[in-house]
C-alpha cells in the first residue's frame, strides 16, 4: 500500500481524469481508475504502471447504471486504502434547452449530480472515522455562469459547487478536505460530446487538460477550496464569495423588504 494511500478517480480513461491519474501516481498514490471504456482504461492503467510503478486497479462501470454505481460505492465505503476521491466523471451539453433531448438531460443529471453525490456519501463516513481524507469535485465555470452553455449542464455544475460548499462546512473540522475545481474551456472530448467541437472555440479560451490539472493540484496543495485555473484575477472570486457571505445573514426575514412597498399599500 502506498504511504499516501489510494486515489479513486472517476472518468479516468481520458481527458482530465486521465491526467489526474497520472499526476497522482507520480505523487506516490496507488490508483483505482473508474470509467466506461474498458479498453482505454486498461491501456491507461498499463501506461501508469510502467511510468510510475504504482499499483493500479481498474473498474469498468457506467455510473448512470444504478447497479454499477453501487459497486463503486462499495469500494469507497470499505477499502481502507482509499484516501482521495476525484469525482471527475461527467458530460455536458452546449445546445439550447428547448432543443435538447430530455432523456439525455436526465442522463446528464444522473452522472453529474446523482453519481457524484452518492460516491461522496459513500466515502465521507469512512474519512470522518479515520480523521482524514480528501474529496475533489470537478465542477465548471458554468457553476457561476449557468447561462453560458446548456442550462441543465450549468445547473448540474452549480449543484456540484453548492454541494461542495456544504460538504466543506460539515466535514472540515473532522479532518476531511474538500476542493471544488471549476475548469473553463478545456481541450478534451467534452466538446465533441456536447456537440461543439473544440476547434470551433477561440484558442485563447482553451486550456490544456495537463495545465488544468497541474494548476488544480497546486490549489489543493495550497489548501484552496475553490480552484479556477483560468481566472486571471483571483481577487474576483474572493469578492464574489465575500458578497455571498455578506448576504447570508440577511436572506430570511419576517419583514418584507421596503422596496416592495407593501407597508405603504397596507397603511
Amino acid at each position: 500500500m502506498s504511504s499516501k494511500g489510494t486515489a479513486l478517480v472517476t472518468g479516468a480513461s481520458s481527458g482530465i481524469g486521465a491526467v489526474y491519474a497520472d499526476r497522482l501516481a507520480a505523487r506516490g498514490h496507488g490508483l483505482i481508475l473508474v470509467a466506461r471504456n474498458a479498453e482505454r482504461l486498461a491501456s491507461q492503467a498499463d501506461a501508469i504502471r510502467s511510468r510510475h510503478g504504482v499499483a493500479v486497479r481498474t473498474v469498468t462501470a457506467d455510473l448512470t447504471d444504478a447497479e454499477q454505481l453501487r459497486s463503486v460505492e462499495r469500494i469507497l465505503a470499505t477499502d481502507e486504502a482509499v484516501t482521495l476521491l476525484v469525482n471527475n466523471a461527467g458530460f455536458g451539453g452546449a445546445g439550447p434547452l428547448l432543443q435538447s433531448d430530455a432523456d439525455r438531460m436526465e442522463e446528464m443529471i444522473g452522472i453529474n449530480v446523482t453519481a457524484l453525490t452518492r460516491l461522496s456519501y459513500a466515502v465521507a463516513p469512512r474519512f470522518v472515522a479515520r480523521g482524514g481524507g480528501t474529496i475533489v469535485n470537478i465542477a465548471s465555470i458554468v457553476a457561476i455562469g449557468p447561462e453560458i452553455l446548456n442550462g441543465v449542464y450549468g445547473a448540474t455544475k452549480a449543484f456540484v459547487l453548492a454541494f461542495s460548499q456544504s460538504l466543506r462546512k460539515e466535514l472540515s473540522d473532522q479532518g476531511v478536505r474538500v476542493q471544488v475545481v471549476l475548469p473553463g474551456a478545456t481541450a478534451t472530448d467534452f466538446w465533441n460530446t456536447a456537440g461543439l467541437p473544440v476547434d470551433n472555440l477561440p484558442q485563447a479560451w482553451v486550456m490544456s487538460a495537463t495545465d488544468l490539472v497541474d494548476a488544480a493540484l497546486v490549489g489543493l496543495d495550497r489548501g484552496e477550496f475553490a480552484t479556477i485555473p483560468s481566472l486571471q484575477d483571483g481577487a474576483q472570486w474572493d469578492a464574489y464569495e465575500a458578497a455571498r457571505q455578506a448576504m447570508l445573514p440577511n436572506l430570511s426575514s419576517a419583514t418584507v423588504a421596503p422596496r416592495y412597498g407593501l407597508g405603504k399599500a397596507r397603511a
